[in-house]
């Protein structure tokens, strides 16, 4: 079942590239900062291909309180496909909305990981990537900017979408991330696919100047790049040679 929502974390879990052990501690209510991921997790794996990831998630929405999901299902932001899904299971939309979804119906992160503060910042990176992917999945949604800031370079697909997926990200973290060139490409497509980030000019240079962001993207955000910005894209020696043609050419269309 599609629940019709999306978010880094639950895009992951829909393309079927998160591992049995992950979507067995998702199907009991982790991974998720928010009751609507949460519920559209839950949705997803009632229906998973692995009969006891599947038999979980039925499990934990027996057991979610039916006026909590009631109100939420009255939200605006509620996809139909969410709304049919609890109907089927008996529990249709309330008639007064819940006020806050930000935190989870059960919440399994409310008790963070123990990261050892050495008194050395150097540390951190190293202390953070030996942390079981639980735990760094865990900080990377609920942890500090400074955690988010590193994570945000995990190997590992999921603990970097979990903070692209994290309530705390705020939009200048954001921006910093599309200028960051160690990050990995799919970091870089998720944000480029995020219209809301995209309103923010920073967010769109900072991907159009970064050497890691595929070219069909940069090229794709090159009209919404102002004339200054644009004639220094077309002599810049470190992105790709496509997108600093393709800049070069609409320096030369607006002179003409």
């Amino acid at each position: 079942m599609d629940p019709g929502y999306r978010s880094p974390l639950i895009d992951l879990f829909r393309r079927g590239e998160v591992a049995r052990d992950v979507r067995l501690l998702a199907a009991g209510g982790a991974l998720a900062p928010r009751a609507h991921e949460q519920l559209a997790l839950l949705a997803l794996l009632a229906s998973d291909s692995d009969p006891l990831v599947a038999a979980q998630a039925s499990a934990t929405l027996e057991n979610l309180p039916v006026k909590a999901v009631a109100a939420f299902l009255a939200r605006p932001e509620v996809s139909t496909e969410l709304r049919e899904f609890f109907a089927g299971r008996g529990i249709a939309a309330a008639d007064v909305a819940a006020e806050d979804t930000s935190e989870p119906l059960i919440d399994t992160l409310s008790r963070l990981p123990d990261v050892p503060d050495t008194g050395d910042k150097d540390d951190e990176p190293r202390i953070l990537s030996s942390l079981p992917i639980m735990d760094r999945i865990k900080l990377a949604m609920k942890g500090t900017r400074e955690q988010r800031a590193q994570l945000i370079r995990d190997s590992n697909r999921l603990v970097a979408s979990a903070v692209l997926s994290s309530p705390k990200l705020s939009e200048s973290e954001v921006e910093a991330f599309a200028k960051m060139a160690n990050v990995g490409e799919d970091v870089l497509r998720v944000i480029a696919s995020n219209r809301g980030w995209l309103k923010n000019y920073g967010v769109v240079l900072g991907l159009a100047r970064n050497p890691k962001t595929p070219p069909a993207i940069s090229m794709q955000l090159l009209h919404r790049i102002n004339e200054r910005d644009t004639k220094m894209l077309s002599t810049d020696r470190n992105i790709p040679e496509a997108v600093r043609l393709a800049a070069r050419k609409l320096v030369v269309k607006k002179i003409g």
